[in-house]
């Protein structure tokens, strides 16, 4: 079974008094949108700190995307090269991409909010696809 490291709690940062991660950025997003993400904010940071969320979030990403994601040691092409070169296999999840990491807590947080509908802004389509596996009733929500 997974668990969150410290080091991974580490890297959720505050951002400081400009609102800025760093030296970058905050949020940009249109005017009309702060509401919703500062609802999403509050909301994440509640599901955030709830062992039984965080415990579902990777509980799915190992039995249903199949993380941690396998390694490919590619032996002619480090012989070529004269290192160990690996190929993290994120191609092998539910989907074929890394994007599915992301939307299955989307999902979740979406669910645990109440809310019915998902939306995916995609451009080649992994992020669309991910979003519409993460949405897809499971057979135990189609018997509801």
């Amino acid at each position: 079974m997974l668990e969150v490291s410290a080091v991974q709690r580490e890297k959720m940062t505050e951002p400081d008094e400009r609102g800025f991660f760093g030296d970058y950025g905050g949020r940009y997003v249109p005017e009309p949108l702060i509401g919703a993400c500062e609802e999403v904010e509050v909301a994440f940071r509640d599901a955030w700190s709830d062992n039984e969320f965080r415990q579902e979030f990777l509980d799915v990403l190992t039995h249903y995307v199949g993380r941690p994601s396998p390694l490919t040691h590619c032996a002619n092409l480090s012989a070529d090269l004269g290192l160990n070169l690996w190929l993290k296999r994120e191609d092998l999840n539910h989907t074929g991409s890394h994007k599915i990491n992301n939307v299955i807590g989307q999902a979740l947080l979406a669910k645990r909010m109440g809310k019915t509908h998902l939306i995916a802004e995609t451009g080649a389509g992994q992020h669309g696809v991910a979003t519409a596996t993460a949405a897809a009733p499971t057979t135990t929500d189609a018997k509801k």
